[in-house]
């Protein structure tokens, strides 16, 4: 009895399958793919834990895979032609394996449910953001009655009240974690759907998120990044809730006391926090971030637009000038501040004058890297309703070239600025493209690569720089500081 398995060749164009020789396994196999953010990521984390909780085991490709799931976003319009690629080589695959089960998660799920099971009639189960917890449940479900299954609706339990400590997970990383510290978001965007698909900004209590970071400190995790779609705004709806009760409250816990108390668990070496909105970066929060010794010079501030009329009618909430202002604040306080940050370029009313007023903010405020995007209007948002106002794909892609340049200038400029000087980084691991070169990186984000002997992941390291390009930086080794600390990987279920 033999399993069917496709293999391909780098000259072939179609796939041909072989039959694996039996080896007694019974126990299904999984595999989890992530289109979209971090969010996106710990998600896929969680489930991954889920399903093996479950009894499940890590599959190394879709073709040796039992169970495979798709964690969709929504955000850009290239993520949603990633699903439907991915679908369709799917449905050839359990065409010829017709056990194969195929589930898709996430905010493109949320939105687009009846469209996904209409295009994809072999998915299993479809399932929504505030569904996540259920997702071995839901697999059981369509098992036992043989049909697809879709929710995207919240349960009797509310997602939020199980998220994400009262699930199981599996890190992808044992030396580096992500903490959920907010799901939704408040803010009105007109180019997201994040509000939509995620609902409203829901904070975590504070003594749950500090045991957390103590109890993966414990574990080994050295470093732990922060998430949220506003991570500025922690707390505000603790406070609120609380009052709604009818209890008596102090000040809600903000993110700057937040920062502080992450970075004071013994054993954590770095913080990281993504994202914060530049209408809420706050001085406490500056300061914390200053004044606390594990809180990395790293700051990811989304520009968005350098225009005020492209940011207002984004109803971002703040000019220009306050975002240069802000920046300005944050590099006063934090010596060897990295900055990146997100541009949208074309989006629909922008004038040539709009543009250039963005480039003169990019280039102004000096970034280290940018994730630079042309709009991609996003059924459900405010801007996708503003279609004779669209831009011209054909001028959006010249201004994209010219922003790039921009951005590259000052990204070359910063990472030359680094040669000869002497970096801790944290090791990841060996290179995709050379496996006798490690990578790691430094306290501000960016990546360095060096020839050494095999180094444990997750340990750190002393690294002189000696070049630098666009996206990295290259390095001799000097010394290993702090070996890797953390213990073999296995599912974990925090509480």
């Amino acid at each position: 009895m033999g399993r069917s398995t496709p293999t391909t060749s780098p000259s072939a164009s179609t796939e041909r399958f072989v039959t694996l020789p039996y080896d007694g396994r019974v126990t299904k196999r999984y595999l989890v793919r992530t289109f979209g953010c971090q969010m996106n990521e710990h998600d896929s984390e969680r489930i991954a834990g889920l399903l093996e909780a479950d009894g499940m085991e890590p599959a190394t490709d879709a073709e040796h895979a039992d169970v495979i799931v798709l964690n969709t976003c929504c955000i850009r319009e290239n993520a949603d032609n990633k699903l439907y690629g991915t679908l369709g080589h799917l449905k050839s695959l359990k065409d010829r394996n017709p056990d194969l089960e195929i589930m898709v998660g996430g905010c493109l799920a949320q939105k687009d449910r009846e469209l996904i099971a209409e295009r994809a009639p072999h998915v299993d189960v479809v399932f929504g953001t505030h569904n996540v917890g259920r997702a071995a449940t839901l697999l059981a479900e369509s098992r036992l009655h043989g049909q697809q299954v879709e929710i995207v609706e919240a349960g009797e339990l509310a997602d939020y009240e199980a998220f994400p400590s009262a699930l199981p997970i599996r890190r992808e990383v044992d030396h580096s974690a992500w903490v959920v510290i907010q799901i939704g978001c408040d803010n009105s965007c007109a180019f997201c759907i994040v509000p939509a698909v995620r609902g409203p900004e829901v904070s975590r209590p504070f003594e749950a998120l500090v045991a957390e970071v103590e109890q993966l400190a414990a574990q080994g995790v050295t470093e732990v990044t922060l998430l949220g779609q506003n991570v500025n705004s922690y707390g505000r709806d603790l406070a609120r809730d609380a009052r709604r009760a009818g209890e008596q409250v102090a000040l809600a816990p903000r993110f700057a006391e937040l920062l502080r108390a992450v970075g004071a668990v013994e054993g954590i070496r770095r913080v990281r926090y993504t994202s914060p909105h530049p209408k809420d970066l706050r001085p406490e929060t500056i300061t914390a971030m200053a004044e606390t010794e594990a809180v990395c010079e790293h700051l990811h501030l989304p520009l968005q637009s350098g225009s005020d009329s492209i940011l207002a009618a984004m109803h971002r909430g703040y000019t220009a000038e306050r975002y240069l202002e802000r920046l300005a604040a944050a590099r006063s306080r934090i010596a060897d501040l990295a900055v990146t940050t997100d541009i949208i370029v074309g989006f629909p009313g922008e004038t040539d004058e709009d543009f250039e007023a963005t480039l003169e903010v990019a280039a102004a405020a000096d970034y280290d890297s940018a994730y630079t995007f042309i709009y991609s209007p996003r059924p459900g948002t405010e801007a996708a309703e503003l279609a004779d106002r669209f831009v011209d794909h054909e001028v959006a892609v010249a201004r994209m070239e010219r922003l790039r340049a921009v951005v590259e200038r000052s990204s070359l400029r910063h990472n030359q600025a680094r040669i000869g000087r002497v970096e801790e980084v944290l090791v990841e691991g060996p290179s995709k493209k050379n496996p006798d070169v490690l990578t790691g990186r430094t306290r501000q984000n960016k990546l360095v690569h060096f020839a050494a002997a095999p180094i444990r992941r997750g340990s750190y390291a002393l690294v002189t720089v000696t070049d630098a390009g666009l996206s990295s930086l290259r390095g001799e080794l000097l010394e290993v500081t702090a070996p890797a600390r953390h213990r073999t990987r296995i599912p974990v279920a925090t509480a």
